[in-house]
C-alpha cells in the first residue's frame, strides 16, 4: 500500500517553516471547550427570525422567454451577524457586491436548459481569518493571499467550470493554480430540476473557507414540472434552509482549532470539525412564523462534518419529494431524515396538521457518527416553528401528488454496466489511535489518476469503508445512487489484508461482503450526488456518466477535456488531508 505522504510530509514540514511564520495568521490563544460551549450558551434561542436568502436569477426574459444571463459574484471579506446578542463576525462571503455580501451566499435561480454564466471574482484579503495548516496537500500562493476557487455541488458543468481543486486563485487573479484556465464558468443547467449548492473547492483549504462562510445556495427550476406538481411555491411558501455548525469566541469571531490531535506531523489538522451553535440561513437557532399550511423546505447540510437526524415536535412529519439535487419517484412520509455533510432533502412539511402553537426541529444525530458522542441542550436544536393561528391568509390549493419524478432506474442499469470498480477508504493512525490522514484506495490526490470512465457509459462502483465513520462519497459530474449495502464478515481479518495488499478482489471480497444486507431508505432511492457510507459495510452504487433526466443524453460539452473532475468524502476535514481522488473522463 502506498504510504507516500508520510515521507512527502518531510518536505511538507520545511515548507511549513516558512509558511507558518510569512503567510499565517497567528494562532488564537488556547481557547477551552467550556468556554465555547458558554458563549453558545449565552446565545438564548429562537429570537432571530429565519433569514430569507437574497437571490439572483441565472436567467433573464425576453418576450416572454427565458434567456442566458451573465452574472458577476465576489467573494469578500466581512462581517456577519449571527445572532443578536453575538458581536458581528467576520467572514468571508458571497455577494454581487461587497455591500450586499452574506453568509450564506445568494441564491441562483436558473431554469432547467437555460446557460448561466458566472465571473468569479476574489476580493479576499492577504491573509486567512482562520488557521491553516501547511502540511496536508495545500495551495500555498508565493506572494500571500487567500486561494479559492468555486465548485457547484451536484452541477452537470464543463471540466473547466467544474471547479477544480488545483484551478484556485487569488485576488485580482495574481495568482493562479496549475489547472486554473477562466474567468467565467458556464453553467448548463441540463440537468433535472433540483436543489444544488456552490461552494469553495481549493486544495487543502476546502474546510476553512467554507467555515469562513463561502456557501450558498444554486436552484434549478422546471416551469412546467412546477405547475403540474402544484407544491408549495413561491418566496414565502418554498424556503431554502441550510443548517451548519460554528463554535463562537467571546468576541464574536469565528472559533477554529489551531492545534491538531498529532501537531508534531500536522501543527493544526483535526479530523472533524464540530461547532456548539446551530446555524439556519446565517443565523443560530432562528425562528420561522408558518401558517397552518403546507410549505416546501429545501433543506442542505452544509456543516463540515456534522450529520444531522432531523425531526419535527408536536406530532409533525415530513413528506420527503426530492433527495439532493432530484425528486422521488413518490413521496415518502417520514418522521426523521438523516442528512450527512453536503447531503440534502427536499420535504414538505403541513402545519395544519397539529393544534400546537410551535414545533422545534429538532437533532439526535451522534457526532462522529455514527458512533461518537450524544448530543447535547445546544445541538439538539435547530430552529423552531411559530404556527400562527387560525386559518392561512390564503387558500392553499397545493397539494403533494403520489407520483413525483420518473427517472431511469438504477437496478435496470446493472446488467449494462461496462466496468465495476473497487473503492476502498482507509484512515491512518498512530499507536496511539489519532489520525494522521486518509485515503482512498490508499492512493494520495497527487498520485496518477486511476479511474477513467468512458463519458456515456454506466459503471459499478462498489464503495468499501474500512474506517469507524460513516464517509458522505460525493463524485463530481455523475449521477449515482446506492442499491445495496451489505455488512463485511470478519472485518478484522479483511482490514489486514487490505492493508497489506490493498486489492479487493486478492482479499476476496466476495466472501467477506456476505453480511446482513441493509435497504436502501426510501428516501435515498433517486440519483444522488451523495451517499452515506456506513463503516464495515459494502455500499454498491450504479453510477451514470450522462445526463438522467426523462432519458439519457450526451453531455453538452466534452467531458474528455482537461483537467477532468475529483470524488472525494464530503467531511472537508477528511477531504482536505486527503480522503480525494481525481477522475478522468475518456471516449
Amino acid at each position: 500500500m502506498n504510504m507516500g505522504p508520510l515521507s512527502g510530509w518531510v518536505f511538507s514540514m520545511i515548507l511549513a517553516s516558512w509558511a507558518l511564520t510569512e503567510a499565517r495568521t497567528p494562532p488564537s490563544p488556547p481557547v477551552t471547550d467550556t468556554t465555547l460551549f458558554q458563549v453558545a450558551s449565552s446565545l438564548r434561542m429562537y429570537v432571530d427570525e429565519l433569514p430569507l436568502i437574497p437571490k439572483l436569477f441565472g436567467y433573464t426574459v425576453v418576450n416572454g422567454v427565458p434567456q442566458p444571463a451573465n452574472l458577476t459574484i465576489g467573494m469578500y471579506k466581512t462581517t456577519w451577524k449571527f445572532h443578536r446578542d453575538l458581536p458581528v463576525t467576520t467572514v468571508f462571503a458571497y455577494g454581487a457586491s461587497a455591500a450586499n455580501a452574506s453568509v450564506p451566499g445568494p441564491t441562483i435561480e436558473a431554469i432547467q436548459n437555460i446557460p448561466t454564466y458566472v465571473t468569479w471574482e476574489n476580493f479576499l484579503p492577504q491573509s486567512h481569518i482562520l488557521p491553516w495548516d501547511p502540511t496536508i496537500p495545500m495551495a500555498i500562493p508565493k506572494n500571500g493571499g487567500v486561494p479559492t476557487v468555486v465548485h457547484l455541488h451536484g452541477g452537470i458543468s464543463p471540466p473547466q467550470s467544474d471547479g477544480h481543486p488545483l484551478a484556485w486563485f487569488t485576488a485580482n487573479f495574481a495568482e493562479t493554480g496549475p489547472t486554473w484556465t477562466q474567468r467565467t464558468y458556464t453553467y448548463p443547467n441540463t440537468q433535472h430540476a433540483g436543489n444544488l449548492w456552490y461552494h469553495d473547492h481549493t486544495v487543502g483549504l476546502t474546510r476553512v473557507n467554507l467555515l469562513a462562510g463561502l456557501i450558498a445556495p444554486y436552484i434549478i427550476r422546471n416551469v412546467s414540472l412546477d405547475a403540474r406538481l402544484n407544491l408549495p411555491l413561491g418566496p414565502v411558501f418554498d424556503r431554502v434552509l441550510m443548517i451548519f455548525d460554528r463554535s463562537f469566541n467571546s468576541d464574536g469571531s469565528l472559533y477554529m482549532n489551531s492545534t491538531g490531535v498529532n501537531p508534531t506531523i500536522h501543527p493544526q489538522w483535526q479530523p472533524e470539525y464540530f461547532g456548539d451553535a446551530v446555524i439556519v440561513n446565517g443565523k443560530a437557532w432562528p425562528y420561522l412564523r408558518v401558517e397552518r399550511r403546507r410549505y416546501r423546505f429545501r433543506i442542505i447540510n452544509t456543516s463540515n462534518a456534522r450529520f444531522f437526524r432531523l425531526s419535527l415536535t408536536n406530532n409533525l412529519a415530513f413528506t420527503q419529494i426530492g433527495s439532493d439535487g432530484s425528486y422521488l419517484p413518490n413521496p415518502v412520509a417520514t418522521q426523521a431524515i438523516v442528512l450527512g455533510p453536503a447531503e440534502g432533502a427536499d420535504v414538505v412539511v403541513d402545519f395544519s396538521t397539529t393544534a400546537a402553537s410551535e414545533s422545534v426541529l429538532t437533532n439526535d444525530a451522534p457526532y462522529p457518527y455514527p458512533g461518537g458522542n450524544a448530543v447535547d441542550q445546544l445541538n439538539s436544536k435547530v430552529m423552531k416553528f411559530i404556527i400562527q393561528p387560525g386559518a392561512p391568509s390564503q387558500t392553499d390549493h397545493s397539494h403533494v401528488p403520489p407520483n413525483l419524478k420518473t427517472y431511469p432506474i438504477a437496478s435496470n442499469a446493472i446488467g449494462g454496466a461496462n466496468t465495476t470498480r473497487y473503492i476502498t477508504l482507509y484512515e491512518y493512525l498512530t499507536p496511539a489511535g489519532t489520525s494522521t490522514h486518509l485515503y482512498i484506495n490508499g492512493l494520495r490526490f497527487e498520485d496518477p489518476v486511476t479511474e477513467t470512465p468512458r463519458a456515456g457509459t454506466t459503471e459499478v462502483w462498489e464503495v468499501i469503508n474500512l474506517t469507524s465513520d460513516n464517509h458522505p462519497f460525493h463524485m463530481h459530474l455523475a449521477a449515482f445512487q446506492a442499491v445495496k449495502i451489505q455488512q463485511l464478515v470478519d472485518l478484522a481479518g479483511f482490514t489486514s489484508c487490505m492493508t497489506r495488499l490493498n486489492d479487493a478482489i486478492l482479499c476476496n471480497i466476495t466472501s467477506h461482503a456476505t453480511g446482513p444486507l441493509v435497504d436502501v431508505p426510501p428516501t435515498e432511492r433517486t440519483w444522488k450526488n451523495v451517499v452515506k457510507m456506513a463503516p464495515g459495510y459494502k455500499t454498491t452504487l450504479v453510477v451514470q456518466f450522462f445526463v438522467v433526466d426523462n432519458a439519457h443524453s450526451p453531455y453538452p460539452f466534452d467531458p474528455t477535456a482537461e483537467p477532468g473532475y475529483v470524488y472525494h468524502c464530503h467531511i472537508l476535514d477528511h477531504e482536505d488531508n486527503a480522503m480525494i481522488r481525481p477522475m478522468k473522463l475518456v471516449h
